[in-house]
Protein backbone atom coordinates (compact mmCIF):
# COMPACT_ATOMS: atom_id res chain seq x y z
CA UNK A 1 0.00 0.00 0.00
CA UNK A 2 1.49 3.38 -1.16
CA UNK A 3 1.51 6.48 1.39
CA UNK A 4 0.07 9.73 0.26
CA UNK A 5 2.22 11.68 -1.90
CA UNK A 6 2.18 14.40 1.21
CA UNK A 7 3.29 11.58 3.87
CA UNK A 8 6.32 11.07 1.27
CA UNK A 9 7.37 14.89 1.26
CA UNK A 10 7.63 14.42 4.87
CA UNK A 11 10.67 11.98 4.84
CA UNK A 12 13.49 14.91 4.59
CA UNK A 13 11.69 17.09 7.53
CA UNK A 14 11.10 14.17 9.66
CA UNK A 15 15.34 13.00 9.36
CA UNK A 16 16.09 17.22 9.95
CA UNK A 17 13.90 16.96 12.69
CA UNK A 18 15.19 13.73 14.32
CA UNK A 19 19.11 14.78 13.41
CA UNK A 20 19.08 18.28 14.39
CA UNK A 21 15.85 18.90 16.76
CA UNK A 22 17.03 15.62 18.65
CA UNK A 23 20.57 14.55 18.18
CA UNK A 24 22.62 17.84 17.69
CA UNK A 25 20.71 19.85 20.57
CA UNK A 26 21.82 16.24 22.55
CA UNK A 27 25.48 16.78 21.60
CA UNK A 28 25.42 20.79 21.87
CA UNK A 29 23.42 20.49 25.33
CA UNK A 30 25.68 17.98 26.75
CA UNK A 31 29.19 19.79 25.30
CA UNK A 32 27.88 22.95 26.98
CA UNK A 33 27.56 20.73 30.11
CA UNK A 34 30.45 18.96 30.41
CA UNK A 35 32.86 21.28 29.33
CA UNK A 36 33.67 22.99 32.52
CA UNK A 37 34.15 26.63 33.52
CA UNK A 38 37.86 27.64 33.61
CA UNK A 39 37.33 29.61 36.77
CA UNK A 40 34.83 32.61 37.99
CA UNK A 41 37.17 35.43 36.63
CA UNK A 42 37.92 33.49 33.08
CA UNK A 43 34.57 31.56 32.62
CA UNK A 44 35.58 31.23 28.63
CA UNK A 45 31.91 30.57 27.51
CA UNK A 46 29.38 32.91 27.28
CA UNK A 47 25.94 32.26 28.34
CA UNK A 48 24.41 34.56 25.97
CA UNK A 49 25.95 32.71 23.59
CA UNK A 50 24.71 29.36 24.76
CA UNK A 51 21.20 31.15 24.61
CA UNK A 52 21.68 32.70 21.19
CA UNK A 53 22.56 29.15 19.91
CA UNK A 54 19.69 27.35 21.49
CA UNK A 55 17.56 30.33 19.94
CA UNK A 56 19.17 30.31 15.81
CA UNK A 57 18.85 26.44 16.33
CA UNK A 58 15.41 26.19 17.32
CA UNK A 59 14.26 29.05 14.87
CA UNK A 60 16.29 27.29 12.01
CA UNK A 61 14.41 23.99 12.77
CA UNK A 62 10.81 25.90 13.13
CA UNK A 63 11.24 27.69 9.67
CA UNK A 64 11.97 24.78 8.33
CA UNK A 65 9.27 22.20 9.45
CA UNK A 66 6.74 24.80 7.97
CA UNK A 67 8.36 25.57 4.85
CA UNK A 68 9.77 22.31 3.77
CA UNK A 69 6.52 20.72 2.81
CA UNK A 70 5.37 23.45 1.04
CA UNK A 71 8.88 23.74 -1.49
CA UNK A 72 7.90 19.66 -1.70
CA UNK A 73 4.97 20.33 -2.92
CA UNK A 74 6.20 22.41 -5.82
CA UNK A 75 5.26 25.92 -4.45
CA UNK A 76 8.79 27.08 -4.15
CA UNK A 77 8.76 31.06 -4.66
CA UNK A 78 8.51 32.30 -1.21
CA UNK A 79 8.98 29.18 0.88
CA UNK A 80 12.25 28.40 -0.89
CA UNK A 81 13.62 31.56 0.55
CA UNK A 82 12.10 30.28 3.69
CA UNK A 83 13.93 27.46 3.46
CA UNK A 84 16.91 29.34 2.71
CA UNK A 85 16.86 31.32 5.52
CA UNK A 86 16.10 28.00 7.96
CA UNK A 87 19.38 26.53 7.06
CA UNK A 88 21.25 30.03 7.40
CA UNK A 89 19.23 30.16 11.07
CA UNK A 90 21.18 26.90 11.63
CA UNK A 91 24.54 27.76 10.01
CA UNK A 92 24.86 30.08 12.57
CA UNK A 93 23.71 28.19 15.62
CA UNK A 94 26.59 25.93 14.88
CA UNK A 95 29.46 29.05 14.11
CA UNK A 96 28.25 30.28 17.87
CA UNK A 97 28.17 26.55 19.46
CA UNK A 98 31.64 26.39 18.18
CA UNK A 99 32.37 29.74 18.97
CA UNK A 100 31.20 29.58 22.57
CA UNK A 101 32.95 25.97 23.46
CA UNK A 102 36.28 26.63 21.12
CA UNK A 103 37.95 28.59 24.07
CA UNK A 104 37.46 24.97 26.41
CA UNK A 105 38.50 22.94 24.95
CA UNK A 106 42.51 22.60 25.51
CA UNK A 107 44.91 19.81 25.83
CA UNK A 108 45.21 18.06 29.33
CA UNK A 109 48.14 19.65 31.24
CA UNK A 110 49.76 17.20 34.14
CA UNK A 111 50.21 19.10 37.49
CA UNK A 112 53.85 21.07 36.04
CA UNK A 113 52.40 22.50 33.47
CA UNK A 114 53.40 20.06 30.50
CA UNK A 115 51.19 18.55 28.01
CA UNK A 116 50.20 15.04 28.77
Amino acid sequence: LPLPAFVVRLDPLYFHLFMVGWVTELIFGVAYWMFPVFNREEPRRSPTLGWATYILLNAGLLLRAISEPVVGSGDAAFWGWLLVVSALLQWLAGLSFVTNTWGRVRAKRDPRGRKA
